[in-house]
């Protein structure tokens, strides 16, 4: 393989690791407050894609596309729509599925979270049907070749609107109250509670803030990859998942690591090996971390009172 193709692989895997990062957000910040693995994560992802797309057909993004483009802030009302809808849907599974058995054994939890995905997946096969649908060209393609290498703008602004939405998520976690209330509350729960903080209220905004990132990365997936269905957020999602573990779950900044070199080692595997390998990657390097690093690369390990 050429430089070229491999700076072309590499620029391939860091836009789609950035979306993998946004999935493997919600992941992590649920366990690292609530201990739950929440498995339905990957279908609100689903959800938010659908939601962007309907949102885009409503602002007339056909019209758009055929008189030269989609205007920019059409555009980001669609995102905004989209993680709006994604975070109501965060809300309502928090509290309809994951309220009710915060404090059963931790088995109840996890089948419950089971039971949400599988039930988001038949909901959305009822509603929008199996049949995958050409993603609406939000961005207008235009390809500029620097060195050899092919350079899109879809890709770049994939790349982007990632990197800003984890910086605004850096920022709100860092330095608002709410942000400041959910490290306390992952921290000591008890603790937070007793310093006069809403428990429910930053659990529920933490499945918000979640969600609304796993829709936006359900849209620049489908920019991304063209065609989306009911089916997609189980791979996804499960790839997530793992770019979470690797990188520590329940680390902000190690989620945001493991989704990159998830991406890279994706693309790197499809252009040195075989595409055919592309997704069985993923698992190995879970079975390598769980061998070899099982708290990810910046978890910590802690001792648990018993």
């Amino acid at each position: 393989m050429s430089l070229s193709q491999l700076l072309q692989q590499i620029l391939n895997g860091l836009s789609l690791g950035s979306i993998y990062a946004l999935i493997a957000l919600g992941y992590t910040m649920v366990y690292g407050i609530l201990k739950l693995i929440n498995f339905a994560h990957g279908e609100v992802f689903m959800v938010g894609a659908y939601a962007g797309y309907f949102a885009a057909l409503g602002l007339g993004v056909d019209q758009a596309a055929s008189g030269g483009g989609f205007p920019l802030h059409l555009a980001a009302l669609a995102l905004a729509l989209a993680m709006g809808s994604a975070a109501l849907l965060g809300m309502a599974i928090e509290y309809l599925a994951y309220r009710p058995v915060r404090n059963a054994p931790r088995l109840t939890p996890l089948i419950t979270a089971i039971g949400v995905s599988l039930f988001l997946q038949n909901a959305a096969l009822l509603a929008f049907s199996p049949n995958p649908r050409p993603y609406p060209p939000i961005l207008r393609e235009l390809r500029y070749e620097v060195g050899g290498v092919i350079v899109t703008n879809v890709k770049l602004a994939i790349f982007a609107v990632a990197i800003a939405l984890m910086l605004l998520l850096r920022w709100f976690v860092q330095s608002t109250w709410t942000g400041k209330a959910m490290r306390a509350v992952a921290t000591n729960v008890d603790a937070a509670r007793l310093m006069g903080i809403d428990v429910n209220r930053i659990i529920r905004v933490t499945f918000a803030v979640g969600s609304a990132l796993a829709a936006a990365g359900g849209i620049l997936f489908g920019l991304d990859q063209i065609m989306i269905n009911p089916s997609m957020g189980v791979l996804t999602g499960l790839k997530a998942f793992v770019a979470a573990v690797l990188g520590g779950i329940g680390n902000i900044q190690g989620a945001v690591v493991g989704g990159l070199l998830i991406g890279l080692a994706e693309q790197l595997t499809a252009g040195y090996i075989s595409p055919d390998y592309r997704d069985a990657i993923t698992f190995l390097i879970l079975i390598l971390i769980l061998m070899l690093r099982p708290q990810g690369l910046f978890g910590l390990v802690r001792p648990e009172k018993v």
